[in-house]
């Protein structure tokens, strides 16, 4: 996720924290210590709420950590690769590469993250029950974990997508009508649904019920998961009508191809600019050398266009590359993992041409229009 910074790793998948967690992470330390501990312990010092806030606000994002492993681990022993994990805002997203191949592994990854949050609550009630804390600070940090990962576990099992609870829906109505399309158009839609009634519950909480941070929160998650869920239902649509479409029915058979030696204005001038190309191939004797985009030309200084190879600010082998004759699906999972506006395509060791995010874009267009059929 761009704008993030690394920790480390735990289990070998590498942890990060977007820039908006520390917006996050402020916001509920300040409400902690300014209401909840203050209304539930109003004999402590005011030192101990921040205190006590801060640990409590650091453990629930432990706490979103742990959910998050579960997904990770889950979907790792089951054979799809994990490359991070990351905090952000709203909670934290594991990025595994590849959709689920079987109804039954979307079940699994799903529900392991509520499963981990309410073990997680189970565990701290459980200490509760065993310890006497009495209005200690500790037993006030165990008895809000106790109930946020509860809330946590709850909030998550929400039949909706992009919650975990969505994507068990989607794996039970997957199973059920054997299409991943319907299944994810069912799962958004309830999304969406659930989306737009916590965006207005928000509006009502700030505008009616005297509780205006609490109610523009809500109604910023609504607003996040109404879009994730459109997102997800747009992604549906996209999958089901290049079903059948390969890269070979898509890609521009024309990219240009220019030799290492050439001046980056030679190439601004003849490619981009006459020819209308936003990146050229960078090739020598058949072989691809790289590829060079109007992102890699902005980078450098006007003046130096003159005198600078194009080699020299490419974006060199090795590269992301896709085959002639995969599926278009295959490739827009490629495109989006790797946050690309191009694949090189190769036909065995031979590139053969590019496929472009804007001509995928304008395919797609045209063949909602025209109504044609998935295949064709």
């Amino acid at each position: 996720m761009k704008g993030s910074f690394r920790l480390g790793r735990v289990a070998g998948i590498e942890i990060g924290v977007h820039y908006t967690w520390l917006f996050a992470f402020a916001l509920i330390t300040w409400s902690l210590a300014n209401g909840f501990f203050p209304a539930q312990y109003p004999e402590w010092r005011g030192g101990t709420y921040w205190i006590t806030g801060t640990v409590a606000s650091l453990l629930l994002f432990a706490s979103v950590l742990l959910h998050e492993l579960g997904h990770s681990l889950v979907a790792r022993w089951l054979g799809y690769p994990v490359e991070s994990i990351t905090l952000f805002i709203f909670g934290g997203v594991s990025k595994i590469k590849g959709e689920a191949s079987a109804p039954r592994h979307e079940f699994w990854i799903a529900a392991v993250g509520p499963g981990t949050s309410l073990g997680l609550a189970l565990l701290f009630w459980v200490v509760l029950r065993i310890f006497t804390f009495e209005s200690s600070p500790v037993g006030a940090v165990v008895s809000y974990l106790a109930l946020i990962n509860l809330l946590v576990g709850l909030f998550n099992l929400i039949p909706g997508f992009p919650l975990d609870g969505g994507r068990v829906l989607r794996s039970i109505v997957w199973r059920a009508t054997r299409s991943v399309d319907r299944a994810t158009r069912t799962a958004a839609s309830v999304g969406q649904a659930f989306g737009w009634a916590l965006i207005a519950f928000g509006i009502y909480q700030a505008v009616f019920a005297d509780n205006l941070l609490g109610g523009v929160w809500m109604a910023l998650i609504g607003w996040f998961l109404n879009n994730a869920a459109e997102a997800s239902r747009r992604e549906s649509v996209t999958r089901s009508v290049f079903q059948g479409v390969t890269v070979r029915d898509v890609m521009d058979h024309s990219a240009p191809a220019v030799e290492p030696g050439v001046t980056v204005e030679s190439v601004v001038m003849n490619e981009f600019l006459q020819g209308g190309h936003r990146s050229v191939l960078v090739s020598e004797g058949g072989g691809l050398l790289g590829i060079a985009s109007l992102s890699d030309v902005r980078k450098l200084a006007r003046d130096r266009w003159p005198t600078t190879r194009i080699a020299e600010i490419m974006t060199k082998m090795p590269l992301k590359t896709v085959e002639y004759g995969a599926g278009i699906n295959d490739a827009l999972q490629l495109l989006a993992e790797n946050d690309l506006n191009q694949l090189p395509v190769m036909d065995g060791d031979a590139c053969v041409g590019m496929l472009k995010r804007g001509d995928l874009i304008k395919q797609l267009q045209l063949r909602q229009a025209l109504g044609v059929r998935p295949g064709r």
